[in-house]
């Protein structure tokens, strides 16, 4: 139970990539974190691309980043659903200005960029928002899993072994 005490949130909205939520949440509950499903409200069902289900416990708007040690955030096209919503992206505002571990997969590096986190950064993600990333100032690298500081990053859900264990050795 190498995370017993740490409480983590994963993020989910409409069209959620659904192995980057269901790996990530399964492996955090294995380790023993406390898992919160943070949604733009609490007790709506949100579906996955592939159909699967996930409820959220809490809405965005009511999570304070000091009660969390770290956030993922899927990808999928849920993170252009999410930063449609101005407390999902405040959400990881704070969360980075906590100094709190962000862990974003694939599409989520559009979170990012919302929350104008990137600058000076290096980060990877899907390829296919390489530009975005850079354009808000990231240097983007086409790697597995990439930290730089709080921010880990990984491009798809072929990734995700190393992610994972990149972000549980983050959060101990």
């Amino acid at each position: 139970m190498e995370l017993a005490g740490k409480k983590v949130m994963v993020l989910v909205e409409e069209m959620y990539n659904d192995y980057e939520y269901i790996y990530p949440y399964y492996r955090l509950l294995e380790a023993g974190a406390q898992v919160e499903v943070v949604g733009p409200q609490a007790g709506v069902t949100y579906t996955g691309k592939a159909g699967t289900t996930a409820k959220s416990t809490m809405a965005a708007e009511d999570a304070v980043a000091e009660a969390f040690s770290g956030m993922i955030i899927p990808g999928g096209y849920a993170p252009d659903m999410m930063r449609r919503h101005r407390p999902m992206v405040e959400l990881v505002r704070q969360m980075h200005a906590a100094g709190k571990v962000i862990a974003a997969i694939c599409h989520a590096g559009w979170m990012l960029a919302s929350a104008k986190v990137l600058v000076g950064r290096t980060v990877t993600s899907f390829f296919a928002i390489r530009d975005d990333l850079e354009h808000a100032g990231a240097t983007w690298v086409d790697q597995d899993v990439v930290q730089d500081g709080n921010l880990i990053t990984s491009r798809t859900p072929a990734d995700l072994p190393a992610f994972m264990r990149t972000v549980i050795a983050a959060l101990r």
